[in-house]
């Protein structure tokens, strides 16, 4: 595993224009600096925000204004539709239970956009 991601790692999605930062909630009460992320911390608005505006034309926002626009590409705000967890998870090191990620971790849009991790908000200790 590599570097724990924690509170405030900075993301990027493939289709969005600009970087967000991972919202992770205490609840867990694992800290490594900041709270620690797990697979299961990938919901809309309340995990991942939007990243400003999307330019997937899997988007259907984003394929009716380009087709309103006649076929000139327009992105339309950003709405993350994520229907599975971080992959992959750690299967040494668990947060209540479930698997932590490291910055190796992506998430997948269901418009077709891959979240990376940008800064995983952690850089000396190494997890195993």
């Amino acid at each position: 595993m590599g570097l724990c991601v924690t509170a405030g790692a900075q993301l990027m999605c493939s289709f969005g224009t600009a970087p967000q930062a991972l919202n992770v909630l205490p609840q867990k009460k694992v800290l490594c600096g900041a709270p620690v992320a797990t697979i299961l911390d990938n919901i809309p608005m309340n995990n991942i925000p939007p990243f400003a505006m999307c330019t997937s034309l899997a988007n259907p926002a984003v394929a009716a204004a380009t087709t309103a626009a006649f076929g000139v590409l327009t992105p339309q705000p950003c709405v993350p539709v994520l229907p599975a967890p971080w992959a992959p998870g750690s299967v040494k090191v668990l947060v209540g239970g479930t698997p932590a990620i490291d910055n190796l971790a992506k998430l997948t849009c269901a418009y077709g956009g891959i979240i990376q991790i940008l800064n995983p908000g952690q850089q000396k200790t190494m997890v195993g």
